[in-house]
């Protein structure tokens, strides 16, 4: 039975590559959820190992990065921190299995072991990186609960897909914002704005929350939720990710599209809203999925079609 459900979405600057380092930050901000009542915490995409970084690295690199599931210590690691604060905690990293394939993997985590594991279904970062081939849905405290990392939300089939395979949560850590696009406004942050934080907060924030960073997602995350009646549970770094400067601004979203709880902090936070099942029927997006008419699209949207991922950030002049 589905209860009011109190969930932590974070933010914080990791470290590339350190494992130590970025399990103790998820120690800590799991606690502090904990303390203020939240359930389950999300972290970003990658918040384990770090994430721009791999973009440089080899095949052999990325083995020694990556970890077996569930075997792996830091599996083990968000088991010990997930029983010493009595909740659940949702991380990312990266995954190799017994053929040394590698995937990007996230992971949600109780006091006794691994409840989901998901594969990013349009990874980039590493030309070694496998794609995943199939959506997730878990049960957390009666919910319906969902993974979809990073790009995966780009393409709308996949929301709508997850949610009509019955998920109420989707849970949706990124490592985005604040890199070069075609669209106007976007760009890289200039590092400097970070490191001078303290004395001008207004710059930075001003780049973080223009169309370089939050004013972009608002263009298109809210409708997610929207569109589908689901809550979306967005985490984002802060801070440095290698040599890109991220926004964080972590946030929930609830069926009606409204953020419910943000990250504001120019540094490591949690932000934690209450969701309630009440509004997953009262939102326009359940009676829009009540209307569809699947005999008019089903061959449309089926029809066969080569992928064609381009990362404009990532493309070699």
């Amino acid at each position: 039975m589905m209860k009011t459900l109190k969930i932590a979405t974070a933010q914080f600057e990791n470290r590339s590559g350190d494992k130590a380092y970025n399990l103790e930050r998820i120690n800590e901000l799991s606690a502090r959820a904990a303390a203020s009542g939240a359930d389950v915490i999300s972290f970003h995409e990658c918040s384990i190992t770090g994430y721009t970084f791999a973009r440089n690295l080899s095949k052999a690199q990325m083995l020694e990065q990556a970890e077996y599931i569930p075997n792996g210590p830091s599996i083990q690691k968000l088991k010990e921190i997930a029983a010493e604060h009595q909740i659940v905690v949702l991380a990312g990293l990266f995954e190799k299995d017994s053929n040394d394939d590698l995937f990007k993997a996230y992971v949600a985590v109780d006091q006794n072991g691994l409840i989901a594991k998901y594969r990013k279904l349009h990874p980039f970062i590493n030309p070694h990186l496998k794609p995943g081939n199939e959506y997730v849905i878990f049960d957390l405290f009666g919910w319906k609960c969902s993974i979809l990392i990073c790009y995966d939300n780009n393409i709308i089939e996949n929301v709508r897909a997850t949610t009509l395979m019955g998920a109420q949560v989707i849970f949706m850590p990124h490592v985005t914002m604040c890199t070069p696009s075609t669209r106007p406004g976007a760009g890289f942050v200039a590092p400097e704005l970070w490191e001078n934080r303290a004395n001008d907060p207004t710059s930075v924030r001003a780049e973080f929350d223009g169309l370089k960073g939050r004013a972009w997602l608002m263009k298109w995350l809210p409708a997610r939720a929207y569109d589908n009646a689901i809550y979306a549970i967005f985490s984002n770094p802060i801070g440095m990710d290698d040599d890109q400067l991220k926004n964080g601004c972590a946030m929930i979203i609830d069926p009606y599209g409204d953020v419910i709880a943000e990250c504001r902090e120019l540094g490591n936070d949690i932000a934690i809203a209450s969701i309630t099942p009440d509004k997953l029927e009262k939102a326009g997006g359940s009676r829009y999925k009540n209307a569809r008419r699947p005999d008019l699209y089903r061959d449309i949207i089926g029809q066969e079609h080569e992928s064609n991922q381009q990362v404009t950030w990532m493309t070699k002049a």
